[in-house]
């Protein structure tokens, strides 16, 4: 495997990855960094928690240490694109440490929040904005952005994306982008509509495979139960009291039915929060930060 050490990365970019504790670069990132450290399109395959965040990062962090001048107001070198709110506060958050130290500015545009100072904050020019499709359109339109001049393109969890039903808003911000540019696209699964998205966005592309289709990520241990429908919450209770001092994410179908779920949790006394369509932003930054703090 690859080492950081041994990929030829700036002095100051790999200071900031010992101090991170990065060690040993994870599977897609020790295929992925150096074919794109060398301009090439990247396709990338591989499953959540892996690193991808790092494995498109990193190159692309290194490649504007180059430029030695500020970007000009209004525009962006580098668009990475996410699904949801939170993976692109997540991704953000994760460049902002990469980045720590040197003179180069991470923007973050999404919705649910006001658009007026995400329009202020990205006027004198971005070097890295990850945004996602929606709220992008919605500042494009109001030709708050230019995006004539971006030099890369990442999209991450292309088949959610697609899922979200984003195909046509991608279509159109890629049309604003410049054809020389360097891009990167991650996703989880192969499904035949994202072909099409590869075969026109990407140019001669590295394909990299770290886990067949389908496979968890090897840190992930599964089980099943089968059960009767009546015996699923005292079976999740049950699951979570052998568990009483670690975290637990439970996913489902309907609002109302986490909801209700979250209510009767709390009953049996479980500190618990919800997240789903129906709460504002601010409701979900705050029920994310106390699951990350240990509160929830």
């Amino acid at each position: 495997m690859t080492e950081f050490s041994t990929m030829g990365l700036p002095a100051q970019l790999m200071k900031r990855i010992e101090a991170l504790g990065f060690t040993d670069p994870t599977p897609i990132q020790s295929h992925a960094i150096p074919h794109a450290l060398q301009g090439k399109d990247v396709l990338g395959l591989a499953q959540t928690g892996t690193g991808k965040t790092a494995a498109f990062g990193v190159p692309l962090i290194a490649q504007m240490m180059q430029y030695g001048y500020k970007p000009a107001g209004k525009t962006v070198r580098g668009l990475v694109l996410a699904p949801t709110r939170e993976l692109a506060n997540q991704i953000a958050a994760s460049l902002r440490d990469l980045t720590e130290g040197m003179h180069m500015k991470i923007g973050l545009v999404v919705g649910g929040v006001s658009i007026n100072p995400q329009i202020a904050r990205i006027a004198k020019g971005t070097d890295i904005l990850v945004a996602t499709p929606g709220r992008l359109l919605d500042i494009l339109d109001r030709r708050a952005l230019d995006l004539g001049s971006c030099d890369f393109l990442v999209l991450d969890e292309a088949d959610q994306m697609l899922d979200l039903g984003f195909i046509h808003a991608l279509r159109k911000i890629a049309g604003l982008l410049p054809d020389e540019r360097q891009t990167m696209l991650f996703s989880a699964t192969m499904p035949k509509q994202m072909n099409e998205i590869a075969n026109s966005y990407l140019k001669s592309p590295i394909r990299i495979e770290v886990n067949p289709p389908g496979k968890a990520a090897d840190k992930i241990e599964q089980s099943l139960h089968f059960i009767a429908k009546a015996e699923k919450l005292s079976l999740l209770k049950e699951l979570l009291g052998k568990h009483k001092d670690e975290r637990a994410l439970v996913f489902g179908r309907t609002k109302y039915g986490m909801e209700k779920l979250m209510k009767v949790l709390e009953k049996a006394g479980f500190a618990a929060a919800a997240i789903h369509g129906n709460k504002s932003q601010g409701q979900r930054e705050r029920a994310l930060k106390a699951f990350k703090d240990g509160q929830v």
